[in-house]
């Protein structure tokens, strides 16, 4: 199972860029008001930084999985520890986002369907693409999903200039201030912050240097695009709308028309989001069920489906939402995954392990 650049490329693009339209949005647009475009530029920045910093943890040991080089740095009971932090990670998000999937396409596509049935369809496909193509599987699909999703983005994006209002600018940063600009990059920061899954994700390239830039550059079109989805709702719907609204990006889109005769595009914002979840959902369930396997030193890591697969269903079937996504948001999220996972912890392989090799180098 190897990746090349450009799947990772394609990868860091893809699983980014739906989840963050639909869903970090509105509570930006709560919190910053006109401003939240201010906020996903900051995001941007700082998840180019997340991205780097766990590529260059990862380059440290060549080959090696998170799983495995932690072990190596801090020791076997204080690495696994970390294991397990991320594996809580890895659970917890594909369960949210089996039920956030669920949900959404109850409500926009089929009102009658039960719940556990399109979770189940999203399980067996999630399966099928991971036990029979692995992590190259996923990467392949990237790699035709990846340009589907940038160009429907792109014809949205060119459609709704002649709707724009760009009064809905004013004022910048007066009404709001840096603190609710602050705290309002959080949001999306924490979505971009998921790139650090390339503490995983390098030992599965052929040329793992190559990774690095391919990573950094997806992640800044990613944030680049998404920047300029959240221009284009501020300028249709406007700060105050855009904040009482669910999924305001997909609000958007219904006020499209051209010469009255394209229009209804709702149709491409759901392909995004199927086609990004998709990505999203297959890497998490990738490498929840590859850590765990080599947690518990299964060298056949497709056995523990049987394992994780019921987990995972019992997960998004079972926990409410949108109460459940709304404190997993605010309170697990944001508060803890975001500065241990996504910053702490790959700040301190990095630091550690850069010591370590050089005291072994003189040694």
């Amino acid at each position: 199972m190897k990746l090349s650049a450009l799947q990772i490329f394609w990868l860091m693009f893809t699983f980014e860029t739906g989840n963050m339209i639909l869903i970090t949005i509105s509570p930006t647009f709560q919190v910053a008001k006109q401003d939240a475009w201010i906020c996903y530029c900051l995001a941007g920045m700082l998840g180019i930084m997340i991205v780097y910093v766990s590529s260059k943890a990862a380059l440290l040991y060549p080959g090696k999985t998170l799983v495995e080089y932690s072990q190596l740095i801090f020791g076997k009971w204080f690495g696994l520890l970390i294991v397990a932090v991320y594996l809580i990670q890895w659970f917890s998000v594909i369960g949210d986002i089996l039920r956030e999937f669920a949900d959404f396409t109850i409500t926009i596509l089929l009102p009658t369907t039960p719940l556990w049935i399109l979770v189940l369809t999203m399980l067996l496909t999630l399966i099928y693409v991971t036990y029979s193509g692995g992590i190259e599987g996923i990467g392949r699909c990237s790699e035709v999903f990846g340009p589907i999703v940038f160009l429907s983005v792109l014809i949205m994006l060119f459609l709704s200039v002649s709707i724009f209002n760009y009064h809905n600018f004013l004022p910048i940063f007066s009404d709001t201030g840096l603190l609710p600009i602050m705290k309002g990059t959080l949001t999306p920061l924490s979505f971009l912050g998921e790139s650090v899954m390339m503490l995983m994700l390098l030992s599965f390239m052929d040329h793992p240097q190559k990774g690095l830039k391919s990573a950094v550059l997806g992640i800044a079109v990613a944030s680049g695009l998404v920047s300029s989805v959240v221009i284009g709702v501020l300028l249709i719907l406007g700060p105050e709308i855009a904040s009482k609204l669910r999924h305001p990006a997909f609000d958007t889109v219904s006020y499209v028309t051209v010469m009255d005769f394209i229009q209804n595009l709702e149709i491409l914002a759901v392909l995004v989001w199927i086609l990004s979840i998709f990505i999203k959902l297959s890497l998490y369930f990738f490498l929840a069920n590859y850590g765990t396997a080599q947690l518990f030193h299964i060298k056949n890591w497709r056995k523990m489906l049987w394992f994780t697969v019921p987990v995972f269903f019992g997960i998004s079937v079972i926990f409410p939402t949108p109460t459940f996504s709304l404190l997993y948001l605010n309170k697990y999220w944001i508060n803890f995954a975001l500065p241990v996972n996504m910053v702490g912890i790959p700040l301190l392989l990095w630091l550690v392990g850069s010591l370590r090799k050089k005291f072994q180098a003189h040694s």
